[in-house]
């Protein structure tokens, strides 16, 4: 069976950043996208290195993506189709794309974002099924009760924000609010799961019901509706249930959610640096 690992860079220009943390940020403190920016970029080769070394490794394809021609078609044709959705987000919708496109010719993908780093020489498709359930990460722990909601203990990317606009996708297409807040950062998928996601059926008027609900106070109060968003996560997590799609979860050996802690457990297999300090990560790495 044909197995990949494939990553995907956008170097986003500071003019299309989209400063969704404006709300909480503290004062004189770098704004986390133009902060991603920077230590992306300043960490690039290393970041592309690891993914192949570890693709080496365990004996399977590497494909690095980044700002090409299939790219650039991508992004025009959603930005003439879809002008209020943001680059961030044209470029994360692209990387569920890249999944499809793989699986014309692969059997089993590992996608790993750009600040996914593997510390393991341990297979990942040894470890894990995939003809058992789509691999992801679930935070949906993370979600805050909405009597705990304010205008500064969320952002639109927060896991709150895509557990509520989730469950209102749910009920306005009659199923069961029941879902979870799930991270594509790291993505484990074979051909067969992904065909049965149907991720992308139906996708113009999936988008057209985010912006929908995104002025709709019928189901929930307004705090919690100016926050939500058009994001990749929350209609993973919709189509999950819709389509009523096998998962595993994955622990967090297999997807350390590197973020509020300056520590990295001995036996991490992948660290997804969410607060991309790559200097802790490094160290780590060089130590595994």
């Amino acid at each position: 069976m044909a197995k990949v690992i494939y990553s995907f860079y956008i170097d986003i220009p500071e003019k299309e950043l989209d400063f969704f943390d404006k709300n909480i940020i503290k004062e004189g403190a770098t704004p986390t996208n133009l902060n991603t920016k920077i230590q992306l970029k300043n960490n690039y080769q290393k970041l592309i290195d690891c993914k192949k070394s570890y693709a080496d490794k365990i004996g399977v394809d590497f494909i690095m993506f980044e700002y090409d021609d299939n790219f650039k078609k991508y992004k025009e044709d959603f930005n003439k189709n879809y002008p209020y959705i943001t680059s961030y987000n044209i470029v994360n919708f692209y990387k569920i794309h890249l999944l499809y496109e793989l699986s014309k010719k692969y059997d089993d993908i590992l996608y790993l974002d750009f600040d996914v780093v593997p510390t393991t020489d341990q297979s990942f498709f040894d470890v894990w099924d995939l003809s058992k359930g789509i691999c992801v990460l679930e935070n949906t722990n993370k979600a805050k009760k909405i009597e705990n909601i304010t205008e500064y203990s969320q952002t639109i990317r927060s896991p709150t924000s895509k557990y509520y606009n989730a469950q209102a996708m749910l009920v306005e297409k009659g199923f069961s609010p029941k879902n979870y807040v799930i991270n594509t950062g790291i993505i484990g998928v074979n051909k067969e799961y992904l065909s049965k996601l149907k991720y992308f059926d139906n996708f113009d008027g999936d988008l057209n019901m985010m912006n929908y609900l995104r002025n709709d106070h019928g189901l929930f109060p307004k705090k919690i509706v100016d926050f939500f968003g058009y994001d990749n996560e929350t209609l993973f997590s919709v189509k999950l249930q819709e389509h009523n799609v096998d998962v595993q979860w994955l622990d967090d050996k297999w997807h350390y959610f590197f973020d509020k802690t300056q520590f990295i457990p001995k036996g991490t297999k992948l660290i997804h640096a969410i607060n991309k300090r790559f200097d802790i990560v490094w160290r780590f790495h060089k130590d595994a």
